[in-house]
């Protein structure tokens, strides 16, 4: 294979004061499927846009094809064939797939009368190219991701390119979407096109790279050939802690069940589920993405109600007919959307955690109790551990993971005694996903039930004691998650 597609030596890029990498030295061979790894604010976008000519480095310089330069434009990596596919694909969703594929084309040639048959031609030859069926007169707003991202490779391929740069491809697909992707990845490699894969999931780097990177703080703390690491030592250079596993071991469970699902359904979405919840337990609901686990979910919450069967909130039944409802039976949820269904980001930190029990912090006429507030803010902050300088930013300044807690601190500030959680560590790093099941578990201990809807199997199986496993809107499977392991239950879902 032949060496030095792509050189990055003693890169240093800073912004305002801060040191966003420092002395990064990185390289990638032609047909090299290649991991760069790293927590949230690790530097791993700063690198990306280092390399792609968006950002040019304080120090240190790049080598493309052996050619040095000190600093390089957009159009230097593009003509150097290098592309990036960011987590958005730079796609118009107000556009036609044709429209998507051939306007670059038109307009690097600076054509200025639109030929719709030569765009067609354009579009037909670039999703050839990786068997890609889709219809070219769609409107790419009306695609799933999936979709989105075939068109945004298929883009990439149009010119000379040499390597491809995926920003975190998988974060919004299902397993069989990324069994797709890592097909074309792998095809790709046989035409001698390299891959950089940025991700911070662990599964993925072993499965689909060949090499790795790891940065922490900016600086590169590990690389070498994914054959010589271990999930240990990818947690350890990712975050700089060792961490010990801690299945779940419910010690103080009710007698009695305080949540029921009897006979529970809703329909063209999932049938006859019934379940008991008791205090101080964990139960994992997991499955495909359309096996019913995301509309059961929200039925519980009765953001989407059922159609028949009945629900018992300590041995009465209850109509939960909306979240009013649900609330009122002291029932929280934490959504599989944070950022658009469980905050409000261009709003304070301290709002977002308070806003669930606003009225309870006001007085009898009314008025804001602003001490209470303040104890609020600072009680959850720290109890948490909520990582900001000052609670008054606006919450789009945390990192995924902070933000999470800030969605617990809000609902857990209401004193609940059920709390539903659908995907709750989807799209955090490694450390904090550690530290939020930490927190799930000791509230389980401390008495609350928890119900856990996830695709995430190491998940369900360290933080819960049983798993139900549906598939096509029924529970197919009641597991005991001390005897159960990803093979037996992969083995239901599928």
């Amino acid at each position: 294979m032949a060496e030095g597609l792509l050189r990055a030596v003693d890169i240093y890029k800073s912004f305002v004061g801060v040191q966003a990498l420092k002395k990064v030295s990185f390289e990638i061979n032609p047909g090299e499927i290649h991991c760069l790894a790293g927590e949230n604010g690790s530097g791993k976008s700063t690198l990306i846009k280092v390399i792609s000519g968006v950002y040019s480095p304080d120090s240190g310089y790049m080598e493309f094809g052996g050619k040095r330069y000190e600093k390089i434009t957009p159009i230097d990596a593009i003509q150097s064939g290098i592309q990036v596919i960011y987590q958005d694909f730079s796609i118009f969703p107000n556009l036609t797939v044709m429209e998507n594929l051939a306007f670059n084309s038109e307009l690097a040639d600076r054509r200025k009368i639109v030929n719709w048959k030569r765009m067609r031609k354009i579009a037909t030859d670039a999703i050839a190219k990786i068997n890609f069926k889709v219809d070219l007169d769609a409107m790419v707003g009306t695609l799933t991701v999936a979709e989105k991202q075939m068109i945004a490779i298929s883009r990439a391929l149009m010119f000379n390119t040499k390597l491809i740069i995926m920003d975190e491809p998988t974060t919004a697909l299902t397993k069989r979407e990324v069994r797709n992707l890592f097909n074309i990845i792998l095809k790709l490699k046989e035409r001698g096109i390299a891959i950089l894969f940025v991700s911070h999931k662990l599964n993925e780097v072993f499965e689909i790279s060949e090499k790795f990177t790891i940065l922490r703080s900016g600086e590169l703390v590990a690389t070498g050939s994914t054959a010589d690491l271990d999930s240990e030592k990818f947690s350890f250079f990712m975050t700089g802690r060792e961490f010990q596993k801690k299945t779940f071991v419910p010690l103080n469970v009710s007698k009695e069940p305080i949540f029921q699902a009897k006979g529970i359904g809703m329909k063209s979405a999932f049938h006859d589920v019934s379940f008991d919840l008791r205090r101080g337990e964990i139960i994992g609901i997991t499955g495909l993405l359309d096996s019913g686990r995301t509309e059961l979910a929200l039925s519980l919450f009765g953001i989407r109600p059922i159609d028949h069967g009945a629900v018992l909130v300590n041995g009465e039944e209850v109509k939960i007919i909306n979240p009013q409802v649900a609330m009122q039976h002291k029932i929280g949820y934490v959504p599989e959307d944070r950022l658009s269904e469980g905050l409000f980001l261009t709003q304070s930190i301290a709002d977002n955690i308070v806003i669930s029990e606003i009225d309870s912090l006001a007085n009898k006429i009314g008025i804001l109790d602003h001490k209470r507030r303040s104890e609020e803010i600072e009680r959850w902050v720290r109890e948490l551990a909520i990582s900001t300088p000052n609670p008054d930013n606006a919450c789009q300044t945390l990192s995924g993971g902070n933000q999470q807690r800030v969605v617990l601190a809000k609902w857990l500030a209401l004193n609940l005694d059920i709390l539903i959680l659908n995907g709750p560590t989807v799209g955090v790093d490694i450390g904090s996903k550690h530290d939020i099941h930490g927190i799930l578990q000791k509230l389980a201990e401390e008495g609350l039930a928890l119900l856990i809807i996830s695709d995430d199997l190491p998940e369900v199986l360290e933080n819960c004691s049983r798993i139900l496993v549906m598939k096509s809107g029924s529970i197919v499977a009641d597991l005991d998650a001390a005897k159960s392991d990803e093979k037996t239950i992969l083995s239901y879902m599928m």
